[in-house]
């Protein structure tokens, strides 16, 4: 029997080019696909009613550390080396598996509040065999579309951060692969996550790029981020090797050389923005122009929650807000004109939703409010004092909007969200994570007790 939804009577941004957007549009969602977009559908279906809401595709996080949501705001001062000796050297070694769970399920949950149906989860936190098993249950449970991208443990700051020799474990990627992601057409899809050149030797690099292609995974990478990654030339080492290719994610980017820059379109990679962090830790000037002058699509993430917030709002704005600041500034001292070429809040939005989607690899089904694509839909109440009235209904979302104004979440047709609350059973998942947190915390003190004075 089809189930079909039936969001009605609203203004419909569908960031599909074909479409365009409907000021008064209905979308029709049957059997978790979106079957039809157009002025007025009549259909038997579930009605979910849109008067005075703006219906997007949902938002894409193309990168985010989901197993941090315990420790949220634990470093709201660290620059990027804090970063690696607070969290990876400190909280990352204490983790259980139950604390991976908990934060995955928490997180992406927070995500799925926040209107954000897609995530690229970068797990590098693989302590033990049953760490990634846990994580997969977590983001499985919370019903968001997710590509879980396999990490390396991180119980050694020296043994996985400073020229490592330590190959992620490909027996237990494999296992992973054929026990979770058997096929890659379900909600979650699998993906690697490495630590790339500058932070391993070369045959450690080698041996997880070829793993993953081996095994048909797309790669996610940090490259050219602050003083710790900007000078490796990471990108430029991974060219010499002979890795570079279209199934690989650029994350930061900031310090990129030219010739990098053209190394990656070239090779058909992809870019991960995470503007706030770029900004707030010393990872560099967010690279969102740079990407888009070089023929690139840059998509946009979140990052870590123990330092920044974790919604696509902030980041839309950090990343709208640097770059017009960064080449204001530049016009001013060359006495020049800002160029027609500067940010817009309309592409700030397609960043957020269809750029996320082909950074992901996940475009053919999300992303944009496309026929035939699944109903990955948000609503946003634009009726609220922060949004109404509404002139320009792309920029009431990426300029005005908040998380208080997601009204609605539907994921693959399911609803996640209706009438601004989220559904299922999310007192167990804020219990769950408080008692990480606590657990965690207490785990810390008794360490910290054991040094050496």
């Amino acid at each position: 029997m089809t189930t079909r939804t039936l969001l009605r009577s609203g203004h419909v941004i569908s960031m599909d080019p074909d479409i365009g957007d409907l000021p008064q549009g209905d979308v029709l969602v049957e059997d978790g696909r979106i079957a039809a977009v157009e002025p007025e559908i009549s259909a038997d279906a579930e009605v979910l009613d849109m008067t005075g809401h703006i219906v997007i595709p949902g938002f894409v996080d193309t990168h985010r550390h989901t197993w941090e949501a315990p420790i949220r705001g634990v470093a709201p001062d660290a620059t990027l080396d804090d970063y690696f000796v607070d969290i990876l050297d400190t909280f990352a070694p204490l983790y259980t598996p139950e604390d991976v769970y908990a934060g995955n399920l928490a997180g992406a949950l927070e995500c799925l509040n926040a209107g954000i149906t897609t995530l690229v989860d970068w797990s590098h936190i693989n302590n033990t065999p049953e760490h990634p098993d846990a994580a997969v249950q977590g983001l499985k449970e919370s019903g968001i579309r997710a590509r879980y991208a396999y990490g390396s443990a991180n119980t050694s700051l020296a043994d996985y951060w400073f020229e490592s020799r330590i190959v992620i474990p490909a027996d237990d990627v494999r296992r992973i692969r054929s026990t979770h992601f058997a096929s890659d057409d379900g909600l979650l899809t699998m993906g690697l996550a490495t630590r790339g050149p500058g932070f391993c030797v070369d045959e450690v690099v080698t041996a997880e790029w070829a793993m993953a292609r081996e095994l048909g995974l797309p790669i996610t990478v940090h490259v050219a981020m602050g003083r710790l990654a900007g000078r490796f030339g990471m990108v430029r080492q991974l060219h010499g090797l002979g890795l570079l290719g279209p199934d690989t994610t650029y994350v930061h980017s900031c310090y990129l050389s030219e010739e990098e820059w053209r190394m990656v379109a070239d090779s058909g990679g992809t870019v991960s923005v995470a503007p706030q962090v770029e900004l707030q830790m010393g990872h560099g000037w967010p690279p969102v122009m740079q990407a888009i002058e070089h023929g690139l699509r840059p998509s946009l993430s979140i990052d870590v929650v123990t330092t920044v917030p974790g919604d696509m709002f902030t980041q839309i704005r950090a990343a709208f807000g640097a770059e017009r600041a960064r080449v204001n500034a530049d016009c001013w001292q060359a006495n020049m004109p800002v160029p027609s070429t500067m940010l817009t809040a309309r592409q700030m939005l397609e960043i957020a939703t269809v750029n996320g989607a082909h950074v992901a690899g996940l475009e053919d089904r999300t992303g944009s409010l496309t026929p035939g694509k699944r109903a990955d839909i948000v609503g946003i109440d634009a009726t609220a004092p922060n949004v109404a009235p509404v002139h320009d209904a792309a920029a009431a979302v990426t300029l005005c909007a908040d998380v208080s104004n997601v009204d609605t979440v539907l994921v693959d047709g399911v609803i996640h969200k209706r009438d601004g609350r989220l559904l299922g059973d999310i007192a167990r998942a804020l219990r769950l994570v408080g008692e990480s947190r606590d657990r965690l915390l207490a785990a810390k003190e008794a360490k910290a007790a054991k040094a050496p004075a």
